[in-house]
């Protein structure tokens, strides 16, 4: 993280990756570290998001209460880092069977709920091989749920499950809260901004149509770089794509890095 500061990057995700980075002393040096430069956190990513299938959406009503407390865990790391967001993976396809689509929904709200009494929105993200992959799913929730819910949209994820990315950011309409970006060609779905041929210029006009109103944090995973000189590139194309939707809508996005808690690389996820 120091390294990324260095470079002048000051808006984080952070992907914590065990237990003991939940620990208040450790993330409180966290946020030592980003005051000193005054720098800011959006969003955590839990380290039990490939678990969630167990944890949360089994079906099993007692695991299910227990996840939910150890989830405040989260919550508190995300205020002592002055986040105000949880990514959610959910369900993997294979295991869809396990509960209906709507028991899936209440599961979620309860977890919304939870996070919000610590000030904390829990945002389902699209992720290849789970239900929220599929955009119809992204929209039956929102109906389902009244527009009660959250979403974050990553462009890697949407391309890897053969959907749009413009095809899933419209199914999560004006609950879209936050955006993973990245870049993708034919053959390489996880690229740095700037790297590949997204378009970025229609989904921007389509996010203002949605009248987003989050942030933009770079998201890929540490194969997807090798320099340092790449990462100031592709933070240069993010900052652009700030002035060009702020253009558009008059509505500042803040778009920058995502951190994980150990990797000290931009946008590198560890899974």
């Amino acid at each position: 993280m120091a390294a990324l500061l260095e470079m002048g990057f000051r808006h984080f995700e952070f992907f914590f990756n065990t237990f003991s980075e939940l620990q208040p002393a450790y993330v409180r040096r966290l946020s030592h570290m980003m005051q000193q430069y005054g720098a800011t956190a959006k969003s955590v990513h839990p380290f039990t998001s490939g678990y969630e299938s167990f944890l949360l959406f089994s079906g099993y009503e007692r695991r299910f209460d227990d996840t939910l407390e150890f989830y405040k865990s989260y919550f508190e790391a995300a205020n002592l880092l002055g986040a105000d967001l949880l990514v959610l993976h959910g369900q993997r396809l294979e295991r869809q069977s396990d509960m209906t689509q709507e028991a899936y929904f209440e599961h979620y709200h309860k977890l919304l709920e939870t996070g919000r009494s610590f000030g904390v929105t829990v945002a389902q993200e699209n992720v290849n091989r789970f239900r929220s992959s599929d955009p119809a799913f992204l929209t039956q929730m929102r109906q389902y749920l009244h527009d009660d819910c959250a979403f974050v949209l990553d462009i890697k994820q949407s391309v890897r499950a053969g959907y749009s990315p413009f095809q899933t950011c419209a199914a999560m309409g004006e609950q879209l809260v936050h955006v993973h970006i990245n870049d993708n060609c034919p053959g390489r779905t996880c690229l740095l901004p700037g790297f590949g041929q997204m378009d970025y210029h229609r989904l921007l006009h389509q996010m203002a149509r949605q009248n987003f109103q989050g942030d933009c944090m770079m998201e890929v995973y540490r194969s997807s770089f090798h320099r340092k000189e790449d990462l100031l590139q592709a933070k240069q194309t993010t900052e652009q794509l700030q002035k060009e939707y702020e253009q558009l809508t008059a509505v500042p996005c803040a778009c920058s890095s995502e951190k994980t808690a150990d990797t000290p690389a931009a946008g590198a996820c560890s899974y």
